[in-house]
């Protein structure tokens, strides 16, 4: 019964900070929260009725950690694949190095316990509470992603803002065209009348800005040229964000207060331009569009540990704990060995 209320509590607190700010990880930590309140419920209903299902249940929940096995296969498929399409870079590399991590640490863990030493009981220790830690922060981010990508922007934008990507010889590639051809569809579902902002500056590697191609892209594919105001100074997502609500300020009507952007990006990029459109204090609603599948994973990694950096003090206040209880166990190992002359 206490379980099915905690639930409850937390369902009724997601919805109101739902309706009041989604663009919070928060509000995926409550649906975890309250998931597993309800989790406890049902095991709680079941256990009145049938003790046997329950203990089939408790066995289930025994054997998802071998799920790991599955995910670090995959992941470790698909980072070959990014090698093979996409080239060598750190960034390509994340799906493997991922995949090879889930597969390395509960062995090195083991062996480090094994020694008996108090150092790697230790290392093993605190390598079992960072990896929970970032396990559940990634799925606090995938929840989140989950949930936002169902919400619909609101209507009455001031401007859809398309956010730039690299080009390749000067030209829209097929990544950033889906951007853009999502943009075009979030810009004719408000009405046509907005005005529609590529942003992005020109690169090391570009020989022209992101914005200029993608401005041309628009007008090619029936946006008016008189609708289109490039945003083309933009290194980053964050000046993406900045220097395009000064653009769709500078065209408000005189007078008008500004309200909300619908931005438009490749879905894995979706959950982070959110999130910091949020800490940067720009308004928006952001719409991703489709991305090639193979790429999706290594894309969608990248994301997740920009928005740990992003997160850096809450992820240290998280670690805190488990970093004390690991030196404290040392310590107790540590004087426990020396009393017994081991």
């Amino acid at each position: 019964m206490i379980s099915a209320l905690l639930a409850l509590a937390c369902w009724l607190a997601f919805r109101r900070m739902w309706r009041t700010e989604p663009r919070r990880l928060r509000t995926a930590a409550l649906l975890l929260v309250g998931a597993w309140f309800a989790w406890g419920a049902v095991l709680e209903v079941i256990s009145y009725f049938s003790p046997e299902l329950q203990t089939l249940l408790g066995l289930v929940l025994l054997a998802l950690p071998f799920s790991v096995l599955v995910l670090a296969g995959f992941l470790i498929r698909n980072g070959f694949q990014m090698l093979r399409r996409e080239g060598r870079s750190l960034g390509n590399l994340l799906s493997l190095l991922a995949g090879v991590a889930l597969l390395a640490l509960p062995v090195a863990a083991f062996l480090l316990a094994a020694t008996l030493h108090p150092v790697g009981i230790g290392a093993a220790t605190l390598a079992f509470f960072l990896s929970a830690q970032v396990g559940l922060s990634f799925l606090a981010f995938l929840v989140f992603t989950v949930v936002y990508a169902r919400r619909g922007p609101r209507s009455g934008a001031d401007a859809v803002v398309v956010l730039g990507s690299g080009l390749v010889n000067g030209a829209v590639p097929p990544l950033l065209a889906s951007r853009l051809d999502r943009g075009q569809r979030a810009w004719a579902a408000q009405g046509r009348g907005l005005p529609m902002i590529p942003s992005g500056g020109q690169g090391p590697d570009e020989p022209r800005a992101e914005a200029t191609a993608m401005a041309e892209y628009l007008v090619a594919h029936g946006v008016p040229a008189g609708r289109v105001l490039p945003e083309d100074r933009s290194r980053t997502t964050e000046e993406n964000l900045r220097l395009s609500r000064a653009v769709a300020d500078g065209a408000l009507p005189a007078g008008a207060a500004p309200g909300h952007l619908l931005v438009a990006t490749n879905n894995y990029h979706a959950p982070r331009a959110a999130l910091l459109s949020r800490r940067l204090g720009v308004d928006a609603d952001v719409v991703g569009g489709s991305t090639a599948g193979y790429y999706v994973p290594s894309a969608y990694l990248r994301e997740f540990v920009a928005v740990m950096v992003m997160n850096q003090r809450t992820q240290l206040a998280l670690a805190a704990p488990g970093l004390l209880l690991t030196l404290g166990l040392t310590l107790l190992l540590v004087m426990y060995r020396l009393n017994s002359g081991t």
